[in-house]
């Protein structure tokens, strides 16, 4: 748990809902491999995300979508959710991602007709943006899901290029 808004102290173990936790929603092997702390900063730059807003979002995220897949499905795989600055430059990401806000996920499915089941499943949720990507590999698939908790939810699908 983070302790207070002037704490660096974050509780990896905190549950985010019944099933997802902080660590789950922070880990990033690119972050490990390069060194790089992914977590939130306490006092974020004017117009970047606090600590507290991130987390926030991250529990949205978890309640509103992910949870509601792994009612249907089981467990659930979480290859990427909270990107720092740092993580997300290092993995490409657009410059504005919602990852660096905690409000997108990128899950693991292992082909195409998974990858079906679960964007079907998804679009039933009030979710912003879905991207099923990569659409051309037959080995590595994971599917973009975002969720703003404002409400302004755009139901937007998309297949990577």
């Amino acid at each position: 748990m983070i302790n207070d808004s002037h704490s660096n102290e974050i509780d990896f173990e905190e549950r985010l809902s019944p099933h997802f936790t902080v660590g789950e929603m922070m880990r990033s092997g690119k972050a490990v491999g390069m060194g790089i702390k992914n977590v939130p900063e306490v006092n974020p730059a004017p117009g970047e995300a606090s600590r507290a807003e991130v987390i926030e979002n991250l529990r949205e995220l978890c309640r509103c979508v992910l949870e509601p897949l792994r009612r249907r499905v089981g467990r659930v795989i979480v290859v990427g959710g909270y990107r720092c600055e740092a993580v997300n430059r290092a993995v490409h990401g657009a410059e504005h991602s919602q990852h660096m806000r905690g409000e997108a996920v990128d899950i693991h499915v292992t082909g195409l007709e998974m990858c079906r089941k679960y964007a079907a499943i998804l679009s039933q949720t009030d979710f912003d943006q879905m991207i099923l990507e990569p659409q051309e590999s037959i080995k590595k698939r994971w599917i973009h899901i975002s969720y703003r908790r404002d409400g302004k939810n755009r139901h937007q699908i998309l297949g990577a290029k």
